[in-house]
């Protein structure tokens, strides 16, 4: 018994002393200003901007801790419609839309995803400038990238300020990023090109 609690103290002075030495990551948002950091051991190493949910869907406020993620992640809630020649008739549509005949509803794709809160979570999306996804919080493609391998679950998660009414009017403008190729711009209708009408 008296070379087990030296054992014991010994161990947890040394599994304490790694976890200090370990950097303590977070991810902090801020919807006021649509900005998401990446926090190690308190300094900022990468801001950048976002788009959070719009009204009637806004992105939940608090504290909270990564619960899972995926690196390629289709939403089960929302996509779009598109025809039988995969043409987009509606691009933001919702699971339990009727679908008119010869059409389908194409899970939106959500990679790189950070689930931080139920369903809600951080992916590479498309930024208008201003709050328009679902809830989730989206970023641009390589910033997403950075984050999901950055964190871990149980890294920390903040959420905090007021989402603004109208696009983010501060000196700083949100780049506005367009996909490369049709059909997934979300508020955008594209025509099938020529070789497939």
């Amino acid at each position: 018994m008296k070379h087990v609690i030296p054992t014991v103290f010994a161990f947890a002075f040394t599994a304490g002393s790694v976890l200090a030495q370990t950097p303590k990551t977070s991810i902090e948002i801020d919807l006021q200003e649509q900005t998401a950091y990446l926090v190690r051991n308190r300094h900022v190493i990468l801001s950048t901007p976002i788009c959070s949910g719009r009204p009637g869907h806004l992105t939940e406020t608090g504290s909270f801790h990564v619960i899972d993620k995926e690196r390629f992640h289709f939403s089960s809630l929302y996509g779009r419609i598109v025809d039988r020649f995969g043409r987009t008739i509606l691009a933001d549509a919702d699971a339990d839309m009727a679908v008119p005949r010869g059409c389908k509803f194409v899970p939106g794709t959500m990679n790189y995803f950070i689930r931080f809160d139920g369903p809600t979570g951080m992916h590479a999306g498309i930024l208008p400038g201003y709050p328009a996804s679902h809830g989730c919080v989206r970023l641009p493609k390589q910033n997403a990238i950075a984050f999901f391998d950055a964190v871990g679950v149980g890294t920390p998660v903040t959420v905090f300020g007021r989402a603004p009414r109208r696009a983010v009017t501060s000196t700083k403008r949100l780049p506005q990023t367009r996909p490369g190729f049709w059909p997934n711009y979300p508020r955008g209708y594209y025509s099938a090109p020529s070789w497939a009408r």
